[in-house]
Protein backbone atom coordinates (compact mmCIF):
# COMPACT_ATOMS: atom_id res chain seq x y z
CA UNK A 1 0.00 0.00 0.00
CA UNK A 2 1.55 3.45 -1.37
CA UNK A 3 -0.57 5.89 1.26
CA UNK A 4 -0.09 9.41 -0.02
CA UNK A 5 1.70 10.20 3.49
CA UNK A 6 2.27 13.90 2.51
CA UNK A 7 -1.24 14.92 2.31
CA UNK A 8 -1.79 13.38 5.97
CA UNK A 9 -1.39 16.72 7.70
CA UNK A 10 -4.03 18.38 5.43
CA UNK A 11 -6.67 19.74 7.39
CA UNK A 12 -9.50 21.95 6.02
CA UNK A 13 -10.31 24.74 8.31
CA UNK A 14 -14.57 23.94 9.30
CA UNK A 15 -13.35 20.44 10.17
CA UNK A 16 -13.58 20.92 14.19
CA UNK A 17 -17.18 21.59 13.99
CA UNK A 18 -18.75 18.25 13.82
CA UNK A 19 -18.88 17.93 17.40
CA UNK A 20 -21.70 15.62 18.39
CA UNK A 21 -24.20 18.07 18.96
CA UNK A 22 -23.25 19.34 15.17
CA UNK A 23 -23.36 16.09 14.06
CA UNK A 24 -26.42 15.51 15.15
CA UNK A 25 -28.17 18.48 13.82
CA UNK A 26 -26.41 17.39 10.49
CA UNK A 27 -28.36 13.68 10.26
CA UNK A 28 -31.84 16.16 10.88
CA UNK A 29 -31.44 19.16 8.50
CA UNK A 30 -32.17 16.80 5.80
CA UNK A 31 -35.65 15.61 7.51
CA UNK A 32 -36.42 18.77 8.23
CA UNK A 33 -38.46 21.83 6.02
CA UNK A 34 -40.21 20.74 2.57
CA UNK A 35 -37.58 22.49 0.47
CA UNK A 36 -34.94 20.59 2.18
CA UNK A 37 -36.82 17.24 1.87
CA UNK A 38 -37.49 17.80 -1.80
CA UNK A 39 -33.68 18.81 -2.04
CA UNK A 40 -32.95 15.34 -0.79
CA UNK A 41 -34.58 13.47 -2.90
CA UNK A 42 -32.80 15.34 -5.94
CA UNK A 43 -29.86 14.58 -4.42
CA UNK A 44 -30.84 10.81 -3.70
CA UNK A 45 -31.87 10.40 -7.59
CA UNK A 46 -29.07 12.33 -8.72
CA UNK A 47 -27.09 9.39 -6.89
CA UNK A 48 -28.59 6.08 -8.16
CA UNK A 49 -28.52 7.46 -12.14
CA UNK A 50 -24.73 8.36 -11.00
CA UNK A 51 -24.37 4.39 -9.38
CA UNK A 52 -26.06 3.66 -12.71
CA UNK A 53 -23.43 4.98 -15.09
CA UNK A 54 -20.57 3.90 -13.09
CA UNK A 55 -21.84 0.27 -13.45
CA UNK A 56 -23.18 -0.54 -10.36
CA UNK A 57 -20.41 -1.22 -8.20
CA UNK A 58 -20.38 -3.60 -6.12
CA UNK A 59 -17.79 -2.15 -3.69
CA UNK A 60 -17.77 1.40 -2.58
CA UNK A 61 -16.27 3.89 -0.68
CA UNK A 62 -18.30 6.59 0.79
CA UNK A 63 -16.49 9.38 2.13
CA UNK A 64 -17.43 11.42 3.19
CA UNK A 65 -20.24 9.56 4.44
CA UNK A 66 -21.50 12.47 6.68
CA UNK A 67 -24.62 11.25 8.99
CA UNK A 68 -25.59 8.51 6.60
CA UNK A 69 -27.60 10.16 4.08
CA UNK A 70 -27.51 8.13 1.37
CA UNK A 71 -26.62 4.88 2.70
CA UNK A 72 -30.41 3.54 2.04
CA UNK A 73 -29.57 4.62 -1.73
CA UNK A 74 -26.34 3.27 -1.87
CA UNK A 75 -27.83 -0.13 -0.48
CA UNK A 76 -30.76 -0.46 -2.78
CA UNK A 77 -28.23 -2.87 -5.02
CA UNK A 78 -28.54 -5.63 -3.09
CA UNK A 79 -24.87 -7.18 -4.03
CA UNK A 80 -23.42 -3.75 -2.82
CA UNK A 81 -21.13 -3.82 0.05
CA UNK A 82 -20.24 0.20 1.79
CA UNK A 83 -17.30 0.94 2.94
CA UNK A 84 -18.77 4.59 5.12
CA UNK A 85 -15.60 6.76 5.80
CA UNK A 86 -15.53 10.04 7.61
CA UNK A 87 -13.38 12.50 9.13
CA UNK A 88 -15.23 12.90 11.70
CA UNK A 89 -15.19 10.49 14.26
CA UNK A 90 -18.55 11.99 15.91
CA UNK A 91 -20.29 12.29 12.63
CA UNK A 92 -19.61 8.12 12.17
CA UNK A 93 -20.81 7.74 15.38
CA UNK A 94 -23.90 9.42 14.56
CA UNK A 95 -24.67 7.74 11.26
CA UNK A 96 -24.22 4.43 12.84
CA UNK A 97 -26.70 5.34 15.79
CA UNK A 98 -29.53 6.45 13.23
CA UNK A 99 -28.88 3.69 10.92
CA UNK A 100 -31.33 0.41 10.30
CA UNK A 101 -29.85 -2.42 11.95
CA UNK A 102 -30.37 -4.15 8.62
CA UNK A 103 -28.57 -1.28 7.06
CA UNK A 104 -25.30 -1.81 9.39
CA UNK A 105 -24.39 -5.51 8.11
CA UNK A 106 -23.94 -4.01 4.89
CA UNK A 107 -21.43 -1.02 6.61
CA UNK A 108 -17.97 -1.34 7.67
CA UNK A 109 -17.08 2.27 9.24
CA UNK A 110 -13.79 3.39 8.65
CA UNK A 111 -12.45 6.54 10.41
CA UNK A 112 -9.96 8.15 7.59
CA UNK A 113 -8.95 11.45 5.90
CA UNK A 114 -10.08 11.99 2.02
CA UNK A 115 -6.39 13.15 1.22
CA UNK A 116 -4.86 10.01 2.95
CA UNK A 117 -7.29 6.91 2.68
CA UNK A 118 -7.00 4.00 5.13
CA UNK A 119 -7.36 1.59 1.70
CA UNK A 120 -4.96 -0.19 -0.14
CA UNK A 121 -3.89 0.55 -3.69
CA UNK A 122 -6.88 -0.18 -5.95
CA UNK A 123 -9.49 -1.82 -3.42
CA UNK A 124 -12.73 -0.08 -4.36
CA UNK A 125 -15.08 -0.30 -7.02
CA UNK A 126 -15.90 3.29 -6.79
CA UNK A 127 -15.83 6.19 -4.29
CA UNK A 128 -18.59 8.39 -3.76
CA UNK A 129 -18.11 12.09 -2.46
CA UNK A 130 -20.91 13.54 -2.17
CA UNK A 131 -20.64 17.60 -0.52
CA UNK A 132 -17.16 18.04 0.14
CA UNK A 133 -14.99 19.44 -2.76
CA UNK A 134 -16.88 22.50 -2.97
CA UNK A 135 -15.13 23.17 0.51
CA UNK A 136 -11.82 22.75 -1.04
CA UNK A 137 -10.40 26.31 -2.49
CA UNK A 138 -6.98 25.51 -3.04
CA UNK A 139 -5.94 23.64 -6.15
CA UNK A 140 -3.08 21.89 -4.37
CA UNK A 141 -5.56 20.54 -1.75
CA UNK A 142 -8.48 19.29 -4.55
CA UNK A 143 -5.46 17.75 -6.15
CA UNK A 144 -4.19 15.67 -3.16
CA UNK A 145 -7.85 14.38 -2.99
CA UNK A 146 -8.00 13.38 -6.05
CA UNK A 147 -4.90 11.43 -6.28
CA UNK A 148 -5.99 9.59 -3.44
CA UNK A 149 -9.17 8.77 -4.68
CA UNK A 150 -7.12 7.40 -8.03
CA UNK A 151 -4.85 5.35 -5.57
CA UNK A 152 -7.62 3.58 -4.08
CA UNK A 153 -10.93 3.13 -6.63
CA UNK A 154 -9.89 0.72 -9.33
CA UNK A 155 -12.97 1.99 -11.76
CA UNK A 156 -15.22 5.14 -10.95
CA UNK A 157 -15.43 8.29 -8.72
CA UNK A 158 -19.00 10.04 -7.99
CA UNK A 159 -18.48 13.38 -6.56
CA UNK A 160 -20.32 16.53 -6.00
CA UNK A 161 -19.35 20.14 -6.73
CA UNK A 162 -20.53 23.97 -7.25
CA UNK A 163 -19.66 24.92 -10.27
CA UNK A 164 -20.38 27.97 -13.10
CA UNK A 165 -22.20 28.74 -15.94
CA UNK A 166 -25.61 28.62 -14.07
CA UNK A 167 -28.24 31.09 -12.76
CA UNK A 168 -26.98 31.15 -9.13
CA UNK A 169 -23.21 30.98 -9.47
CA UNK A 170 -23.95 34.47 -11.27
CA UNK A 171 -26.16 35.50 -8.28
CA UNK A 172 -23.50 34.23 -5.78
CA UNK A 173 -20.74 36.08 -7.79
CA UNK A 174 -22.14 39.43 -7.46
CA UNK A 175 -23.08 38.64 -4.46
CA UNK A 176 -19.09 38.56 -2.87
CA UNK A 177 -18.39 41.37 -5.22
CA UNK A 178 -21.30 43.78 -3.39
CA UNK A 179 -19.36 41.86 -0.11
CA UNK A 180 -16.18 43.32 -0.99
CA UNK A 181 -17.57 46.96 -2.08
CA UNK A 182 -18.68 47.01 1.54
CA UNK A 183 -15.26 45.94 2.79
CA UNK A 184 -17.02 42.39 4.21
CA UNK A 185 -14.01 39.55 4.06
CA UNK A 186 -15.55 36.82 5.86
CA UNK A 187 -14.64 33.37 6.36
CA UNK A 188 -15.99 31.63 3.16
CA UNK A 189 -15.59 27.51 3.49
CA UNK A 190 -17.84 27.30 -0.04
CA UNK A 191 -15.72 27.64 -3.51
CA UNK A 192 -17.76 27.93 -6.99
CA UNK A 193 -15.10 26.33 -9.46
CA UNK A 194 -15.24 27.02 -13.28
CA UNK A 195 -16.14 23.68 -15.01
CA UNK A 196 -12.92 24.25 -17.39
CA UNK A 197 -10.62 24.07 -14.53
CA UNK A 198 -11.90 20.98 -12.43
CA UNK A 199 -12.57 18.83 -15.62
CA UNK A 200 -8.52 19.89 -16.33
CA UNK A 201 -7.58 18.46 -12.28
CA UNK A 202 -9.68 15.31 -13.64
CA UNK A 203 -7.49 14.50 -16.57
CA UNK A 204 -4.22 16.01 -14.53
CA UNK A 205 -4.82 12.71 -12.02
CA UNK A 206 -5.75 10.70 -14.08
CA UNK A 207 -9.82 10.47 -14.54
CA UNK A 208 -11.89 10.63 -17.97
CA UNK A 209 -15.15 12.32 -17.03
CA UNK A 210 -17.66 9.38 -18.23
CA UNK A 211 -20.70 11.78 -17.35
CA UNK A 212 -22.05 14.81 -15.35
CA UNK A 213 -25.50 15.33 -13.62
CA UNK A 214 -26.81 18.63 -13.04
CA UNK A 215 -29.08 19.19 -9.84
CA UNK A 216 -31.16 21.41 -12.08
CA UNK A 217 -29.48 22.59 -14.92
CA UNK A 218 -28.29 26.35 -15.82
CA UNK A 219 -30.18 27.16 -12.38
CA UNK A 220 -28.03 25.34 -9.90
CA UNK A 221 -24.62 25.09 -8.51
CA UNK A 222 -24.78 21.61 -7.75
CA UNK A 223 -22.90 19.40 -10.38
CA UNK A 224 -22.34 15.70 -9.88
CA UNK A 225 -19.33 13.94 -12.08
CA UNK A 226 -18.93 10.44 -12.56
CA UNK A 227 -15.21 9.69 -13.51
CA UNK A 228 -13.29 6.93 -14.37
CA UNK A 229 -9.79 5.70 -13.85
CA UNK A 230 -7.94 6.38 -16.72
Amino acid sequence: MSRNTASASIELPFSDKYTPNHSQAYHDKHQGDLRRRLSNLRDQQLARRALALAGQPRLVLDLPCGAGRFWETLAEHPERQIIAADNSAAMLEVALKNADAGLLERIRPLHTSAFSIDLPDQSVDSIFCMRLMHHIGEAEHRLSMLREFHRVTRGTVILSLWVDGNYMSWRRKRQEERRKTRGQHGYQNRFVLRRSTVEAEFAFTGFDVAAHLDFLPMHSMWRTYVLRRS
